[in-house]
């Protein structure tokens, strides 16, 4: 007997990476192997020395397959072994375990948007729909379009065993969201990667596609981000903590340091509108979705809890966005007195 594993990984296209995948037939009870592909036709080699090595390192149930069949995530190495400029993956590892002390964890949201050609799912041929507002966690036909695709994904996510949180309607017509976490930054990073790959997965039977666009539509119509909550042990025990955090996310050149590691196209999103603060600027406040940095309000009252960065892109690097925050926020703490 033997299984199928789907290896998984992400490419090395700019500006924003693709996820690409194939399949390894392996004997039942084998361990996942290391295994090779073209790196020049993932913009990640040149011709005369193509080859690319992929290290699995997560692995779940494959949802769609069934039985004993697996998804096999992957970093990219070179033939030496050594990371792939591209492996952003290994850029997270050394900083997760220097802060693993403060027990840092996240939750990201995860915005998105079907397409059905080049029209958004939803949107008359030639025209636009009403206006956005109504289709925000809304029901009905009239309303809500794809439903059937992100409950099919739901279901995916869950028999995957990823730690989803929740999903809802968003503000434009086909445009939706999924949680992922509460985890640690390595392991919501791994979840939300296969997770975007079951969504793209999912919809190519719906003969839909899903983009990560920040901003699908132009014109008065929401973006897509990634809003990413985040908390360390301190944070979730002192409401000073909280506020050492946004300061330290605040402070000198961090919040353009961020800004533009935060995903491809973040100015058109970050416009200062459609519940965005400024890309150039930097601000933090108490239930304010204006704001660069989220408190919630029940963080205030209680006194502890978490933040929400409202910054990063669809497109954001999971890897990325978790290293920034994860180093930003727990040295600042550290330099505060606070851990």
């Amino acid at each position: 007997m033997s299984y199928k594993a789907e290896y998984i990984w992400i490419d090395g296209t700019e500006p924003t990476a693709k996820l690409r995948s194939k399949t390894k037939i392996l004997a039942d009870g084998a361990e996942l192997p290391i295994w090779g592909f073209d790196g020049s036709s993932t913009n990640q080699a040149e011709g005369h020395a193509s080859d690319r090595v992929l290290q699995p390192v997560f692995s779940c149930p494959d949802p769609i397959r069934g039985g004993n069949n697996v998804l096999v995530l992957c970093e990219v190495l070179n033939i030496d072994m050594t990371p792939h400029e591209s492996n952003t993956r290994a850029l997270l590892r050394p900083v997760a375990e220097k802060f693993a002390p403060q027990e840092a964890i996240f939750g990201i949201e995860q915005e998105y948007t079907f397409f059905d050609g080049v029209r958004p799912l939803g949107f008359p041929v030639g025209g636009f729909p009403a206006a956005q507002g109504g289709y925000y966690c809304g029901v009905g036909a009239d309303e809500i379009f794809g439903r059937d695709i992100v409950e099919k994904h739901l279901d995916h996510c869950l028999a995957a065993g990823l730690e989803i949180s929740g999903i809802n309607a968003e503000v434009m017509p086909g445009q939706w969201e999924f949680q992922v976490g509460p985890l640690g930054p390595l392991e919501v990073s791994d979840q939300l990667w296969i997770a975007r790959w079951l969504l793209y997965r999912t919809a190519e039977d719906f003969n839909v596609s899903a983009t990560l666009n920040p901003k699908p539509v132009k014109g008065d119509w929401n973006g897509a981000g990634a809003h990413t909550n985040f908390s360390t042990r301190a944070m979730r025990e002192d409401y000073r903590a909280i506020i050492s955090a946004c300061e330290a996310l605040g402070e000198g050149s961090k919040p353009l340091d961020h800004v533009k590691n935060y995903g491809a196209g973040i100015d058109e999103r970050l416009t200062g509108l459609h519940e965005t603060a400024p890309w150039n600027e930097f601000s933090y406040g108490v239930s304010d979705r204006g704001a660069s940095v989220r408190i919630p309000w029940q963080v205030e009252k209680d006194g502890k809890g978490y933040i929400e960065d409202r910054r990063p892109n669809a497109n954001v690097d999971p890897y990325v966005v978790t290293r920034l925050i994860t180093d930003t926020c727990c040295t600042g703490l550290e330099k505060a007195g606070l851990v």
